[in-house]
């Protein structure tokens, strides 16, 4: 798989090996770029402004459809090559590539929907005779650097509304993950003028460097860690900036709560995509009155979870990323076992893979949960009360999403007010997220919100008109 930069595929005598976490095989390689790669992509992407703009928004939804009729007819193999790279089980990749379907559908709609807006300057001194209106254009070249977890989706998020917009894109994939991602560049690329979507792979920050510090680039969009999320605004100057950053999501259990519902959430909300989701459930807070119902039910849906090969659809439950990314999970669990936390079920590795896992009697303290954990870890936190819940649903950095079970309209109202999060859920784990609404967080979960209508209003700037 190459590179693209203005309209072409770009090899290098360095490669990237892309390995399939499962079976730990060399799928395919890709290049390893460099910063001139970088300079020549936004060069490219700069100079394709003009063309990108001067197309109708009728045009540009016109092209959107094309490209969502012709993505349709190869999700199958899109799948595959996410499951292959990623670990992800295959019919959640095939999950994904329907929700990539349904951005780039948005982004189609909303293409048609840029709208200004008058602005009654007779409200001002000296404005009676005088007419003021705003419309909306590209913002100019975004950068969009995207991690390996949703590598089609993700992507779709920062292109598809990009385009929309009338923008011109250089984006890079994690070298992680960079095949299907590298393959979505190449279906949309023959759309549109040359130079107006690039696509680089390469590993560290030489190629993102570039993209965030360099003066051509109006916009960058950010999906990862923390720490590069940091990095990213000390040295991005002055552009604007989304940043999609950790999580560390609760799922709140009120003594109120329908336990079977509850226990499901937490199922599909600890162990999707072995918990290597930003929106994963990450920390279980349950009021002791019904911890014992929840544990025993939770403990024996986790036990009935297959573990296995990716591609067999039958799978639930596949490998993390790499088996670094698994020792790492299976470090924290044990240091937090070591801490006084009760192992309920699981708890062990093989390779890339790690046992869907239900720790009790963990601690605000613990490194478990006082950071991001990547892997299908269920820790349960015990509280007496719904004022300690929702406090210890507070304690942490992050403010991504936060879901609250209970039966109680009056309980619900107070997880609104009183949860710092950009999303709160009643009777809803933490991983729901359609393409169309307001995503992101708060705190050092980031800055900004996805979902197309947003970010096409964030790829967008206002230009006043004033006739006289």
């Amino acid at each position: 798989m190459r590179m693209l930069i203005n309209g072409n595929l770009i090899d290098k005598d360095k490669k990237i090996n892309v390995i399939n976490p499962a079976n730990n095989s060399i799928i395919d390689t890709v290049p390893f770029g460099k910063r001139e790669d970088a300079k020549k992509a936004i060069h490219a992407a700069n100079n394709a402004k003009k063309a990108m703009k001067d197309i109708s928004s009728r045009r540009i939804s016109r092209i959107l459809y094309d490209i969502h009729h012709d993505l349709s007819k190869s999700l199958d193999e899109f799948a595959t090559i996410i499951t292959k790279e990623t670990g992800k089980p295959i019919r959640d990749s095939k999950f994904e590539m329907e929700r990539s379907l349904d951005t780039l559908l948005f982004a189609a709609e909303e293409s048609k929907r840029i709208y200004g807006e008058t602005i009654p300057l007779d409200a001002g001194i000296g404005g009676s005779k005088i007419l003021g209106f705003t419309i909306k254009i590209p913002v100019g070249v975004l950068s969009a650097i995207t991690p390996f977890n949703y590598p089609v989706n993700l992507a779709m998020h920062k292109i598809a509304p990009a385009i929309a917009a009338k923008n011109t894109v250089v984006t890079k994939p994690s070298h992680k993950a960079p095949l299907a991602a590298l393959k979505l560049v190449k279906l949309m690329a023959p759309y549109l003028p040359d130079g107006a979507l690039n696509a680089l792979t390469g590993i560290g920050m030489v190629i993102g460097d570039e993209m965030v510090t360099n003066n051509l680039v109006n916009k960058i969009s950010f999906t990862g860690s923390v720490t590069t999320g940091k990095s990213i605004a000390q040295k991005a100057g002055v552009k604007k900036l989304t940043l999609e950053l950790g999580g560390n999501d609760p799922l709140v259990i009120l003594d109120d709560a329908n336990i079977d519902n509850a226990v499901t959430a937490a199922v599909r909300g600890s162990y999707v995509f072995a918990g290597q989701v930003c929106i994963a459930v990450k920390r279980i807070i349950i009021q002791t009155g019904v911890f014992d119902e929840f544990t025993d039910k939770l403990v024996s849906e986790t036990k009935k979870l297959k573990v296995g090969d990716p591609l067999n659809s039958k799978t639930d439950v596949g490998p993390l990323i790499d088996e670094e990314a698994a020792l790492k999970v299976e470090n924290r669990v044990n240091n937090a076992l070591d801490d006084g936390a009760e192992l309920l079920c699981g708890g062990k590795r093989n390779g890339a893979f790690y046992e869907p896992t239900v720790l009790d009697r963990v601690f605000p303290n613990m490194e478990l949960v006082c950071k991001e954990t990547f892997g299908p870890i269920a820790p349960i936190i015990r509280v007496d009360d719904v004022d300690e819940a929702f406090k210890m649903a507070n304690h942490t950095p992050y403010g991504l999403q936060a879901s609250v079970f209970t039966e109680s309209i009056e309980k619900a109202k107070r997880a609104v007010k009183s949860i710092d999060a950009g999303t709160v859920l009643i009777n809803k784990e933490s991983t729901f997220r359609t393409d169309n609404m307001p995503f992101g967080g708060f705190k050092m979960s980031g800055i900004g919100k996805e979902g197309v209508k947003y970010a096409v209003e964030d790829m967008t700037c206002s230009k006043l008109v004033i006739i006289g």
